[in-house]
């Protein structure tokens, strides 16, 4: 019997819209079988090899209680396929270990429909902790069928079948684990070989092999704590694992774009053709005056990282594992009312856009998909997915297309590792001048989740279903609609932590007043201190902070490079509290969009001499009603300036928020870290009649 879904989003509300989350009741609904999953695999012959291979797992207690499972169920004739292709004759001349890693690639701890599985990867990671990737194609039915790692196909005619646990998806083959590193996957690809070249001779290929930390110990205690009216509960991360994106020009896209020496040179000189790259960086890479005269600087030094090329490749190599194309920026949503829709953002108004560091030190790529560019950017069968671009920009101030991110490449080679995954692109990734004055030079605004790469990186960005909430009354144990987690001092890089407290990261909801939907939070006598995102450029910034303010917030400290920023920041402060705006905060959004930019330039202006800006017209939060909540004209979801002043290109910052409440205000003197800003003086320091920084 097929699954029948529907969503229903009731409303809560505190006093209007005073509360940062309003309550979303029910569930999903479905006709049921009254068979559990173990029923399923175990009363149909068709599957009696994989129904053998998860009783040697010892999974198959697991599928028969209640939860939340998703099983991709290979059949007999699929196994057969399997065994022949491993020189086995039968399924039990599998290994115990095997039929466990074969049981747990195909079983995810969370329920999906085909209609949510867009191209790229599927948003929970299967029981192998691996992310299956999502592609489509047409069936000789002329039907739009779903696809995984490109072997396996969803059979339409048996799909999204529905049992009391969970749905099962039969498919046409069986799914193997990956099991190779990143530079092994990207070295068996023909298209990449100066790719390969380079990342072998700078020794790139041995930085990015690196899988998972041996040192990392999870502590098994919940963490209970309460966010404003919510009852929550928070888990460590299972592991600490080291991941990383690449993104790869083939052989073609350097002959065509590097003009550093004639092309062709022959592809069996390996040396000339490294060397014409090595030209090309060292006359495109930003750098220093008198670099040239180095003997870093020199072709025979290339594995020295202030050499050229080392620079050029290093640029391309993303410090965290994205899992998945679709996942380059903040979670594309796809159900009901919200189709048009990402996290928590406009995107027909606003690009998803993320900023993510390099390996070369003080750098950072820009991933953007192109939601508000209109259809000529879509690159899928759903009108929901569009193209991502790394480094561009498109606006009113400059033209500059970027390179085009290839969501997959050939069937024949593989683009995902052990530790990561790589993307062809269709032009010159580099950190040139033009990246660093036009491309970068504007308003950098970061999810915090982006902020710290093993968020990404162990799956935790993003995770769970956004548009269901757990029981408000009790913090939910069973984790079925996702985890929230906190971090022990250690797991995350670049970050100290001195005191009696606790880093939350809430997963993402619907109704939250969040940007991408998800958020952090400090708890207790907290003195958190991270590394700043790097800006491009030397010269003078401000540093804001996006919260949603609230009555249950404490208050806290900001300190840049060790120095206290005024005073302490009290987070029960609204935008129309007296000592901010007052009554003359505009929270109508018809009086608000009647303003003409001369007066919204004006309203702009007098919340920044404060310190303070209005949440971006690029948010929303949805309480069941439809439109959803405007950001712009609530006086809770707002930026505050932490810091302004000058920020160094090529040295590291440190920003420090320590708890500045002598008593435990509201909920533990509860801090809420949302998304941040880096923005430069060429965007925030406009004074001249009409003109404004972009509302959103």
């Amino acid at each position: 019997m097929k699954l029948l879904r529907n969503i229903f989003i009731g409303v809560a509300c505190l006093g209007g819209f005073m509360a940062c989350e309003d309550s979303v009741e029910g569930e999903h609904y479905y006709t049921f079988t009254g068979e559990m999953m173990s029923d399923y695999i175990t009363t149909r012959s068709e599957y009696s090899d994989f129904a053998r291979i998860v009783e040697r797992a010892d999974l198959m207690d697991l599928l028969s209680t209640y939860g939340h499972y998703t099983c991709f169920l290979p059949s007999n004739t699929a196994f057969a396929s399997y065994l022949q292709q491993n020189g086995l004759s039968s399924v039990e001349e599998l290994s115990d270990g095997m039929c466990d890693t074969i049981a747990r690639t195909h079983l995810v701890g969370n329920m999906f429909t085909t209609l949510e599985m867009m191209d790229g990867a599927l948003n929970t990671a299967n029981m192998n902790r691996q992310y299956l990737q999502i592609s489509h194609e047409k069936d000789s039915f002329d039907n739009t069928v779903t696809v995984l790692n490109k072997v396996a196909q969803i059979y339409y005619a048996t799909q999204n079948d529905s049992v009391e646990n969970g749905i099962v998806h039969p498919i046409s083959a069986v799914l193997e684990s990956y099991s190779a590193v990143l530079p092994d996957v990207m070295a068996a690809n023909p298209r990449l070989s100066l790719f390969n070249e380079a990342l072998k001779e700078t020794g790139l290929a041995e930085v990015v092999r690196q899988v998972v930390d041996e040192s990392y110990v999870r502590n098994e205690n919940l963490y209970r704590y309460r966010s404003h009216t919510w009852t929550e509960v928070a888990v460590t991360p299972d592991e600490r694992r080291i991941g990383f994106t690449i993104v790869a020009e083939t052989d073609d896209v350097f002959k065509e774009k590097t003009q550093s020496t004639p092309w062709p040179v022959d592809p069996a000189d390996k040396q000339n053709r490294l060397k014409q790259l090595y030209d090309y960086a060292a006359n495109t890479i930003v750098k220093k005056a008198g670099e040239e005269n180095e003997e870093y600087w020199k072709f025979e030094n290339l594995t020295d990282p202030k050499n050229p090329l080392y620079r050029f490749m290093a640029y391309h190599i993303v410090t965290r594992d994205a899992k998945g194309e679709n996942l380059l920026t903040g979670r594309p949503f796809q159900y009901s009312q919200f189709d048009s829709y990402s996290m928590g953002i406009y995107q027909d108004r606003v690009n998803p856009t993320d900023w993510y560091e390099t390996l070369l030190p003080h750098t950072m790529l820009k991933f953007e998909r192109l939601t508000a560019q209109g259809e000529e950017f879509r690159n899928s069968y759903r009108s929901t997915d569009a193209r991502h671009y790394v480094n561009r920009r498109d606006d009113a101030v400059y033209d500059i297309r970027g390179a085009e991110v290839n969501p997959t490449v050939e069937n024949e080679y593989e683009n995902v590792a052990l530790n990561g995954m790589y993307f062809y692109v269709d032009d010159i990734v580099n950190f040139t001048s033009e990246v660093q004055d036009k491309v970068q030079n504007m308003r950098i605004r970061m999810d915090f989740s982006t902020v710290f790469p093993e968020i990404m990186t162990n799956g935790i960005r993003q995770n769970g279903s956004p548009e269901v909430d757990d029981n408000n009354d009790v913090a939910d144990e069973t984790f079925k609609n996702g985890k929230n987690y906190y971090f022990p001092d250690g797991y995350l890089a670049n970050v100290t932590m001195r005191g009696s407290f606790q880093f939350v990261y809430r997963r993402p909801h619907i109704n939250f007043w969040s940007w991408a939907g998800d958020e952090f939070n400090l708890f207790g006598d907290y003195d958190f201190e991270f590394r700043l995102p790097p800006v491009p450029y030397t010269g003078e910034w401000q540093v804001r902070l996006g919260f949603c303010a609230l009555d249950t917030r404490g208050m806290a400290q900001i300190y840049f490079d060790g120095v206290a920023q005024g005073i302490p920041l009290d987070m029960r402060k609204y935008l129309n509290h007296d000592a901010i705006m007052g009554s003359n905060f505009i929270d109508n959004l018809e009086d608000y969009e009647a303003l003409t930019e001369e007066e919204k330039a004006e309203d702009q202006k007098a919340l920044r001499a404060l310190g303070y800006y209005r949440g971006p017209r690029g948010g929303y939060h949805s309480s069941g009603s439809w439109p959803p909540g405007e950001w712009v004209i609530l006086p809770q979801t707002h930026r505050v300036v932490l810091y302004q002043g000058t920020i160094t290109a090529d040295e590291d910052h440190f920003l420090r928020i320590r708890s500045a409440s002598k008593s435990k205000l509201g909920n533990n003197n509860e801090f809420m870290i949302d998304y941040m800003e880096l923005v430069p003086k060429s965007v925030w320091g406009s004074n001249g009649a009409g003109q404004m920084e972009d509302d959103l």
